[in-house]
Order: C-alpha cells, then structure tokens, then sequence
C-alpha cells in the first residue's frame, strides 16, 4: 500500500503546484474573472479530492492531520454542484491552506519508501 500511496501522493503534488503556477501574481478580483484560471483550478481541486480517495485507510490515519475526508468532500461538492462552487471559498482555499497542503503531502510522501 505505501508504495501505492507514494504515486497517489505525488500526483496530488502535482495538481497543487500547477494551481499554484495557474495564480501566480492574481488577486481574488483577477482570479474571479478568468474563467480559464478558474476551471483549471476547481479541475485540479476536483482531481485531488478524487485521488484523496484512494489514499490507503493506514496513511490516513497515520496523517489525520489532512482533512482527507474535506478534501473528497470537496471534489463531490466540485462535481455534482459545479454551478454552485463558491468562488470566493475556492479562492481562500487556494491561497491559504494549498501551501500547508503541499508541505504537508510532500512530508509524506518523502516519509513513504
């Protein structure tokens, strides 16, 4: 399962760091405004809570420190109500919590063999 994790784990660091490339230099009025940013962003958001999924039941004990299951949570919201995404949540998300994210998965991952 580690080894498995590993790969999920890094393909999550993916998806942060291309978001992170995606709003580099934007503001909330900017971000808000740019379709193509903003669906490349919730595309991303909504890969991550799906590979979040698959994380084995071991590491997410191992690390409840992630709120895994707010991470599916939100690929579901992202899927099933994409009309109703609050872009203002999305924005906060992303430039307050997806730096923490990306440190805290990549001490994972460096953790996993």
């Amino acid at each position: 399962m580690k080894n498995k994790d590993k790969i999920i784990l890094n393909k999550i660091l993916c998806y942060i760091r291309e978001i992170i490339d995606f709003i580099e230099g934007y503001d909330k009025i900017r971000f808000n405004n740019d379709k193509k940013t903003i669906n490349a962003c919730v595309f991303n958001l909504s890969q991550i809570g799906e590979l979040a999924g698959k994380i084995s039941e071991e590491t997410i004990k191992e690390n409840s420190n992630i709120e895994w299951r707010g991470l599916k949570a939100l690929r579901n919201r992202i899927v099933h109500d994409y009309e109703g995404i609050n872009l203002n949540m999305v924005w906060e998300f992303l430039t307050t919590e997806l730096i923490d994210l990306e440190k805290q998965i990549n001490d994972i991952s460096n953790k996993l063999l």
